[in-house]
């Protein structure tokens, strides 16, 4: 297929995929009440309202607190665009839509909103139940579809980027003698000797636990040792911080755009808003905004008035352009999200080379965004683990799901490096994933191949969880039924029975190990769920039942997309889908069960009902190798 035909493609499906999340946000707050918009994690309300200022963008942002903790793993992040609305009944399903905005600052309930200079914060002050809700993100889509047609009729260097990824050539490389890693194992070696080799395009392939940040922050290290400046890209904040958190702990100076997901002084630092605020000119261009903000209050239109407007304004910009090339004169690393890389600020910026990490998490079209500023790419990730989230069926059918990584892994296997010693998991653990989705090439590494909490522990378990597994239980063994449950229209489903016994059976686990032990060693605990009801019903249950009390800080409970990227040493995995047809949704996509299952370093718990999920081929195989111990 040509490339003008393959990008006419992409376009039309990610058409496709717009038109229905436009769709799907605009009837979403007429369909649901705003206690159940909460609870999906697409809204925040009651809202206290806090103070308002103007940032180091020039921005008008209002400050507002949620009443009560807000869903761990709600929308709300920096960079979406929010609507703020009043509600008189909670039963109401009709919200009444006042300001919109765009999210600027998160902190746990509290958020900062940038909204427009004609809106007035304080009519939020006096609106009676103010709450906020995730709009549609228009942003985000103009900019993969202003990405796909540049690229699309790119001439020069852009152009032969994209005609070595779309097009039979081989990726080109440069002639260099290997440079040797002591501190890198043969696989991440090679690794790095391909980026710097690469004249267009590498791929570093990172399964669980192999250490793809690890070689990743040593191919950008050594590439500046090339090279003055580069970009680091990922899908979501959270990458983003991860990868600039490592990048800085090898001394390298990094310009993070956007404000990082978690909170705290050393990512803050990073960050271009406060680096901004920090520089010596900054206090003169607050005057010179200052000035111009009153100027305009106090308006009359007299040629003298027009005359200090423009020379304030022309001020103000002379002093932005001044700080903004001393701030990305001395960064090493501008890293940003995808979408973010798009920013104004980046306005004629271009980059020898681009990183992008978790890239098989990422659309096609979102890879193209920062690649337009850049001489070449580096792709980090695994396409065995999370796909890029697709909402519409038939643009997933046709292969938007495909991502650009996933693409150039398919086209040309010679730009690839594949990382196969792991240093996370039992190899007990390791064994099934590693023959289903990586051909059995993976190594555990010494270190953790034989670890375990328990002496003579069997480090894999799965736990029976049928319909009728309690019918002949004693009534202080009883647990509810395990059956599945749709919680509420178009909600998801729960399955109690199964959850309550995911509890006892971690408990239980946490017993044996013994109180004191568990706290004292800080044994971490990730419980899983491919369903946010069932999570939701998890979260609530850890929280009212005494017995987990002492643990809970030690205990995390989330879905599987929000475990990615992370480990615990024991891992509770409640499957939930337990029906007589043997349906099992969208656990079909095996990618997410080699996430949730990989995430454990030394003990791993499958809860599920074997008689729906082994219908499955790849639950059947998995069901028999625990069970068997193969």
């Amino acid at each position: 297929m040509r490339a003008a035909d393959e990008f006419t493609r992409q376009r039309m499906l990610l058409t496709m995929e717009y038109e229905q999340e436009r769709k799907a946000f605009r009837e979403l707050g007429d369909r649901l009440g705003v206690l159940r918009l909460v609870d999906r994690g697409k809204a925040r309300w009651p809202l206290v309202v806090g103070r308002n200022w103007y940032n180091s963008l020039n921005q008008r942002v209002v400050e507002v607190t949620m009443e009560g903790e807000p869903d761990e793993d709600d929308g709300f992040e920096y960079g979406r665009p929010v609507s703020f609305f009043t509600v008189e009944d909670h039963g109401d399903q009709k919200l009444r839509h006042i300001m919109t905005g765009t999210v600027s600052f998160v902190d746990g309930a509290r958020l900062a909103v940038a909204i427009s200079d004609s809106d007035d914060p304080g009519r939020l002050s006096v609106e009676k139940g103010l709450g906020i809700m995730l709009s549609f993100d228009e942003t985000t889509y103009r900019a993969m579809f202003d990405a796909l047609d540049r690229v699309a009729v790119a001439k020069g260097r852009l152009g032969q980027l994209r005609d070595v990824v779309y097009a039979a050539q081989k990726a080109g490389e440069l002639t260099m003698p290997p440079m040797r890693f002591p501190y890198l194992n043969d696989m991440q070696e090679r690794a790095v000797n391909k980026v710097l080799r690469a004249k267009d395009v590498a791929i570093v392939h990172g399964p669980p636990g192999t250490g793809k940040t690890t070689t990743l922050v040593e191919a950008i290290h050594e590439t500046l040792r090339r090279e003055t400046q580069v970009m680091v890209c990922a899908q979501s904040n959270m990458a983003v911080d991860w990868i600039c958190e490592k990048l800085e702990e090898r001394g390298i100076n990094v310009l993070r755009l956007g404000n990082p997901s978690r909170v705290n002084d050393r990512m803050l630092a990073s960050t271009y808003e406060r680096r901004f605020e920090s520089h010596p000119d900054y206090p003169e261009l607050w005057s010179v905004r200052k000035a111009i903000r009153e100027l305009r209050g106090a308006r009359r239109g007299s040629d003298r008035w027009h005359q200090k407007m423009e020379r304030l304004q022309g001020r103000a910009t002379e002093i932005e352009l001044r700080i903004n090339a001393a701030l990305f004169g001395e960064a090493r690393v501008v890293a940003s999200t995808l979408v973010g890389s798009s920013s104004r600020m980046l306005e004629g910026m271009r980059f020898s080379t681009l990183f992008i990490d978790e890239a098989a998490q990422a659309l096609e079209a979102a890879c193209w965004i920062p690649a337009r500023r850049a001489g070449r790419m580096i792709l980090a990730g695994d396409h065995c683990q999370l796909p890029p989230t697709v909402k519409c069926y038939e643009a997933m059918r046709q292969g938007l799901g495909k991502s650009l990584m996933e693409r150039i892994v398919e086209n040309k296997p010679e730009t690839v490096t594949l990382l196969t010693m792991q240093y996370r998991m039992h190899e007990d653990i390791m064994r099934f994933p590693n023959e289903w989705f990586y051909g059995g090439r993976m190594t555990a590494a010494p270190g953790v191949s034989s670890r375990g909490i328990l002496s003579y522990d069997t480090p894999l378990v799965w736990v029976e969880a049928s319909e009728d597994m309690d019918a002949d239980a004693s009534e202080s063994d009883a647990v509810p039924q395990c059956r599945e449950e749709i919680a509420g229209e178009n909600f998801g489903r729960v399955n109690r029975g199964e959850a309550e016994l995911a509890l006892r059976t971690l408990l239980g686990y946490l017993e044996r190990i013994g109180k004191e032990r568990v706290i004292r060693e800080r044994i971490d605990v990730g419980l899983i769920s491919p369903y946010k009801a069932q999570v939701r019903y998890l979260r609530r249950r850890v929280r009212q039942d005494s017995s987990f009390k002492p643990f809970r800080n030690l205990i995390s409970v989330n879905t599987v997309d929000g475990f990615q990227g992370q480990e615990r040493d024991v891992i509770v995995i409640s499957m939930v889908r337990s029906n007589e047809e043997g349906q099992i949704g969208f656990l079909r996509d095996l990618r997410r069960m080699n996430v949730a299952m990989t995430r454990a370093r030394m003990k791993l718990i499958i809860i599920g009902d074997s008689s729906t999920l082994s219908r499955h081929p790849f639950y059947r195989r998995l069901h028999e190798s625990v069970v068997n111990g193969e």
